[in-house]
């Protein structure tokens, strides 16, 4: 008898729920230790017996294997569902959509991620992205509520590996390097919008190269001051930066932004001009010669 009522009144405890409960979501840090994890979740009225449920993980041997993420609680529920949900990563959320454009940056890409998991901070995603420009792949993505920073850009990266195994075949045919590819899509990105354009710009930048001439790329200014526009002064054209390729000759040493596929596409399937110039007018239009003293022309004609 005495058995049965302790059995009870333990049952009690243990499905009991604090009375001041309201529908609540809890942030739970990365490498938070479980005795701070009960902390966060008493002090948000979750759980009435904190004691109970660090004795739960501890028994489950889940100490040290908290998932960190954002929990909603929407209704009172006992210790041991509490800590099921804290061991399996139930967040009781919706998956977070981020959509990375073609051609954002680490930088531009960092205000995205933290806009979407206030818990990931722009320091822990520019590590963990750092090394990778050019190759976390812009599209739409569906995150767990608890991912991190590192996987975040390991998702990315592995969907950057399956767009560039389906171009294998053209990659090859290039006879040029997959850095060299991803590099020049990442200006062509910057440079043009259209499919045929993008094209023909990647053949005209082509032809630069061929002929030992600066690339002379606006784009780059952005990716050099850090900003979201990239018209240079004339200050600007004489910058001493590696990437400034109005004064170095050849490619910058690595990508100005994560190109989309089209711009993958476009540098390895260029289209093959005499072309050597090109701009973009105010009318909106891209606009090509063959020679400077066209060049000028178009300007005078198409930038004033």
């Amino acid at each position: 008898m005495v058995c049965i009522l302790v059995a009870f009144i333990f049952g009690v405890i243990v499905t009991s729920a604090p009375a001041n409960f309201s529908l609540t979501i809890v942030a739970i840090p990365q490498g938070t230790s479980a005795p701070e994890v009960v902390r966060i979740l008493t002090d948000a009225h979750v759980i009435k017996h904190p004691s109970l449920l660090r004795f739960a993980l501890r028994v489950s041997g889940a100490s040290n294997s908290v998932q960190a993420g954002a929990y909603r609680f929407s209704k009172p529920q006992n210790v041991l569902t509490v800590a099921y949900r804290l061991i399996m990563g139930d967040y009781d959320l919706p998956t977070v959509r981020i959509t990375f454009p073609e051609g954002i940056t680490i930088r531009e890409a960092t205000g995205f991620v933290a806009g979407a998991f206030p818990l990931i901070s722009a320091t822990a995603f520019q590590k963990a992205a750092g090394p990778y420009e050019g190759y976390l792949f812009p599209d739409t993505y569906f995150f767990s509520p608890g991912a991190d920073a590192e996987s975040i850009v390991e998702t990315m990266r592995a969907n950057f590996n399956t767009k560039i195994t389906s171009l294998a075949s053209d990659l090859a045919a290039s006879g040029r390097s997959l850095s060299d590819i991803v590099i020049m899509a990442s200006l062509v990105e910057k440079e043009a919008r259209s499919i045929p354009h993008k094209r023909t710009v990647a053949g005209i930048l082509y032809n630069r190269l061929a002929l030992g001439m600066p690339l002379q790329v606006d784009a780059v200014f952005g990716y050099i001051y850090g900003r979201d526009t990239y018209s240079p002064s004339f200050d600007d054209l004489k910058v001493d930066s590696p990437y400034n390729t109005y004064i170095h000759t050849g490619l910058p040493p690595g990508p100005i932004d994560n190109p989309g596929l089209d711009s993958l596409e476009a540098v390895l399937h260029p289209t093959k001009t005499n072309y050597l110039y090109y701009l973009t007018g105010i009318d909106g239009f891209m606009h090509y010669a063959t020679t400077y003293a066209g060049h000028q022309a178009n300007q005078k004609k198409y930038l004033r």
